[in-house]
């Protein structure tokens, strides 16, 4: 789709969430992950989507595929690309430049538990963009970046961390019970 037709959808779709707000909640998932064997995960979404992960060898797994964290930061710099662009269709914006790249660091004693006090977590994101677009103002162009980074779902996820639970079903000697 060119800016014109994304224009076009997104005002489409304001007005009808305009007129039934209701809609405007939506469940995503499930994504399940298999473990295929060793660290390799198979990892399916409900319409039929499938991706694949895998550790790097230094850390036990085969190198077959990315590894969670590297999906993570793919999530953040393409979810906030496409907000970018959806912000400058809907503003009339044509773009001739747009790249997001996202850097992580961790510490892997946090993965690995050799230091309780040290976080498997990611500790800082960094979020890099490159903007182009013809007879556009430079401060416009930030301005986008700052909107684009701001209403991205993926990037908000990480930054305003949601409730999360917890739910085990073991399964043993082919019987199921839940925890």
């Amino acid at each position: 789709m060119d800016t014109i037709e994304i224009r076009a959808s997104l005002e489409k779709r304001n007005a009808v969430l305009e007129a039934h707000p209701e809609k405007a909640h939506i469940r995503g998932g499930p994504e399940t992950a298999t473990l295929e064997g060793g660290l390799r995960c198979r990892v399916d979404g409900p319409n039929g989507q499938r991706i694949y992960t895998d550790m790097p060898p230094a850390l036990g797994g085969g190198g077959s595929a990315p590894n969670p964290g590297w999906y993570l930061r793919a999530a953040i710099a393409s979810c906030t690309a496409t907000v970018v662009a959806m912000r400058a269709a809907h503003l009339g914006i044509t773009l001739t430049t747009l790249s997001v790249s996202v850097e992580a660091d961790t510490d892997q004693r946090g993965l690995l538990g050799t230091d309780q006090r040290i976080s498997a977590g990611v500790s800082t994101l960094r979020t890099r963009v490159r903007i182009g677009a013809g007879g556009t103002d430079p401060d416009t162009l930030r301005e986008l970046v700052v909107w684009g980074d701001a209403h991205s779902p993926v990037a908000c996820t990480v930054r305003n961390a949601p409730a999360c639970s917890v739910d085990v079903e073991i399964v043993s000697g082919g019987s199921e019970t839940t925890s």
